[in-house]
Parts: C-alpha cells; sequence; structure tokens
C-alpha cells in the first residue's frame, strides 16, 4: 500500500493535531482527508505554513485547558442526584454507568460533557454518595459527587407516618393526664400564707 507523508491542518483523532506532520496512505490522504481540508501534502510552500498552525494549536490548548479547569473547580463543589427504580427490598434496577452521569450533567448543570471524560470503573448498582473521578484534560482531573436516590420510596414514607401517627396521640394524652395535678400545690400554698398571716397578727 503507497504511503505518503501530510500536514494536518485541523486535529484529527488518532492521527495528531495542527502541524502535525504524518505519514498516511496514499489513498486516504487523497480521497478523505485532503478533500475534507484536514490536511495538505507536505511541499515547501506548505512548511511554511507550519508555525502559524503551531501557533493556532498552541492557542486552542491553552484555551482548552483553562475552559476545563474552570470546568473542574465548579464541578468540585456540586452534588448530582440521580433517581433509579428499585424493588421493595432496595435493591436497584439496572445500573448508573456514566451517560447516565454525563446525561443529568446536561439536565440539571446544563455542562454537556463527552462521557469518555467520566471515569467511572464499573457501573453503580446500589443507591448511595459516590465520588466519580473526571478526567476532563490531559492535564486536568477533577471529580463530582453523586446521590443515588430510590424513584420509587413514597410507599415507606406512608407506611412509617401510620405506624408514627397512634405514638404521638398516646403522647398528648400522657402530658395532660401529668398536667391535671399541677393546680394541687397553688391549693396547698394559700393555707400556708394564712398561717403566716395569723403569726404576724
Amino acid at each position: 500500500m503507497a504511503k505518503t507523508e501530510i500536514i494536518l491542518i485541523k486535529p484529527v483523532v488518532g492521527l495528531g493535531g495542527e502541524s502535525d506532520q504524518v505519514v498516511v496512505s496514499a489513498g486516504f490522504a487523497r480521497n478523505f482527508l485532503i478533500p475534507q481540508g484536514l490536511a495538505v501534502p507536505v511541499s515547501s510552500s506548505n512548511k511554511r505554513r507550519i508555525e502559524v498552525l503551531r501557533q493556532r494549536r498552541a492557542d486552542r490548548e491553552a484555551l482548552e485547558f483553562n475552559s476545563m479547569s474552570e470546568l473542574g473547580k465548579s464541578l468540585n463543589k456540586v452534588t448530582l442526584t440521580l433517581t433509579a427504580k428499585t424493588g421493595d427490598d432496595g435493591k436497584m434496577f439496572g445500573s448508573i454507568t456514566s451517560g447516565s452521569i454525563a446525561d443529568a450533567l446536561k439536565t440539571q448543570l446544563e455542562v454537556s460533557l463527552d462521557k469518555k471524560k467520566i471515569h467511572l470503573e464499573k457501573a453503580i448498582h446500589a443507591l448511595g454518595e459516590y465520588e466519580v473521578e473526571l478526567r476532563l484534560h490531559p492535564e486536568v482531573k477533577s471529580s463530582v459527587k453523586i446521590i443515588v436516590k430510590s424513584s420509587n420510596p413514597l410507599p415507606e414514607v406512608v407506611a412509617d407516618a401510620k405506624a408514627e401517627a397512634p405514638k404521638t396521640e398516646k403522647r398528648g394524652r400522657r402530658s395532660e393526664a401529668a398536667e391535671a395535678p399541677a393546680p394541687a400545690p397553688a391549693a396547698e400554698a394559700k393555707p400556708a400564707k394564712a398561717g403566716k398571716g395569723s403569726k404576724a397578727k
């Protein structure tokens, strides 16, 4: 297969960034990279463009680094809440994946993040709190706190409320009964005052 050397004028995944000189198959260069405006053949005139391309690449990478650093700092302070369906035993149906987290970032915080940048060693299968690593840039790592809650806890809450209702009523009755004999000491105090008055006379 014939090979040819080209200069990339735009970033191409798997090949490189602006100003990189790479060797690819002649057909790939002729039929795709050059017609799409992603690369130019290596020539003396095109080599002069390399410095301009390098500067453009440096500017783009600096901008990307700064924006990802800022994003990392802000995401470090927030908490995402995701809901999952659970059974009566509290076990989740399905799981929380990096795609689920990316969707939550989009809907809750209006942050568009490629799910490949969300580093989840394995999908989350249980309710609770998790710290998920974000690899936003080769030089920028961050994390986001995630709370996974059940989307159907209502029946348990209603049952607890019914169970507690009689207890509060009983407590109310006890307190009323305890307050009933309170006037008795006041009645005893009156004769005592009268006695003191008679001694004074």
